[in-house]
């Protein structure tokens, strides 16, 4: 069972550790620049440590843009370790349960580097879908309720 669970000075240590694969690293934030950004941005950023079970399996951090008013999907990552097994989407689904439950979000953006078709066809996969926007080198996709 996935669920995500607050990131304390209990697990900060662990979730800091996770890592992506090699081919992967040009995609994705690191943690720490992640957790730097949720900091910053305390009152619209939540991150948190998504889990199976009992073991730390990867990082979601879902925000509220209010320049653009609308709820994201930040960052996202499922440790190398753990890809391939189905976490990556029911974290996501999980993601998109909270901002629904919590703030009655109808629509979540997402940003995907450009060239990364595997996190595309993930997003697709759960309802995303491309809106043409392409801006700083992202590609931007809607969810829609």
């Amino acid at each position: 069972m996935i669920y995500l669970c607050e990131i304390t000075k209990e697990n900060l240590e662990e979730v800091l550790a996770l890592d992506i694969s090699e081919h992967q690293k040009g995609y994705v934030s690191s943690i720490a620049a992640s957790l730097a950004q949720a900091y910053v941005y305390r009152d619209t950023a939540f991150p948190f440590a998504v889990y199976a079970g009992n073991t730390l399996v990867g990082f979601i951090m879902l925000g509220y843009y209010e320049a653009r008013n609308q709820y994201t999907l930040w960052k996202f990552l499922i440790d190398k370790k753990y890809q391939n097994k189905g976490y990556g989407k029911e974290a996501l689904k999980k993601g998109i349960q909270y901002l629904q439950n919590t703030f009655h979000a109808k629509e979540i953006y997402t940003g995907v580097s450009v060239g990364n078709e595997q996190a595309k066809h993930v997003y697709k996969s759960l309802g995303f879908a491309e809106t043409g926007l392409v801006e700083d080198g992202m590609e931007e996709m809607k969810w829609t309720c």
